[in-house]
């Protein structure tokens, strides 16, 4: 029966080899698939489709056999990699999405984000996320060196990490009211999205949403059939 993945948050970077691991498992166990859909943060970092660390090259060379073997692959930016762009995409043989993007799925529109979006009551995470997604900000950080970029997305991360802790736990989960007004505006029945670490179903008055988890512990994914959703979890430490 065909079937179409979908993964985010999966946060890789170079200190958590294990993650990277279990990445390669799932693409290998999963090539003959319709399509994968990685809804932002693949990376816990990402300073330009530049980039030449080892880490990038390794994921990079994974994600283009995946994607040579035959399925449609789809990556979204998300709140640590929002940097990643068209050149990246065209190198592993996938598609960049907007955030958000309605699809076609299997004969549903369903509305795809990352998720970030739909954290309003988080005020000053929104205000960030309005000045680094404009082109201006973005074209002044990728005219530094590699060199200083990493330097600097370290410094964002450290400051990211501390206010994340200050912060109640319901500020940092979605708005319902932005959920409702998501569905109403894009006019769907179906969402996914990923950012918040808090996998679940929820059923809406407006429709039902799907969130992915985060590869941490152990890694999410969602299996979409034509007749059925399954979120399944599974051993990243193998």
């Amino acid at each position: 029966m065909p079937a179409t993945y979908f993964i985010s948050d999966l946060h890789l970077e170079a200190t958590r080899p294990g993650t990277v691991r279990a990445l390669r498992r799932f693409l290998l166990e999963h090539q003959d698939c319709d399509a994968l859909y990685i809804l932002g943060d693949l990376f816990e970092v990402w300073i330009g489709d530049d980039d030449d660390s080892p880490l990038l090259r390794e994921v990079a060379e994974m994600l283009q056999r995946f994607s040579a073997a035959g399925p449609r692959l789809y990556l979204m930016q998300g709140n640590r990699d929002f940097l990643l762009g068209k050149q990246f995409c065209q190198r592993v043989g996938g598609k960049l999405l907007r955030d958000p993007s309605v699809v076609n799925l299997y004969s549903k529109p369903t509305l795809l984000l990352h998720g970030d979006s739909l954290c309003t009551r988080d005020t000053e995470y929104q205000a960030f996320r309005k000045t680094t997604r404009t082109k201006a900000w973005q074209a002044e950080l990728l005219a530094r060196s590699l060199e200083e970029r990493r330097v600097l997305a370290r410094e964002l991360r450290n400051r990211s990490r501390e206010a994340t802790s200050n912060k109640a736990e319901d500020i940092m989960d979605v708005t319902p009211e932005e959920v409702e007004r998501a569905f109403l505006d894009h006019e769907v029945r179906q969402m996914i999205h990923g950012h918040t670490h808090r996998p679940a179903r929820h059923d809406h008055a407006a429709g039902t949403r799907w969130v992915l988890g985060d590869w941490d512990q152990k890694g999410w994914y969602l299996e979409v059939t034509p007749n059925n959703f399954d979120l399944v979890d599974f051993d990243i430490k193998q």
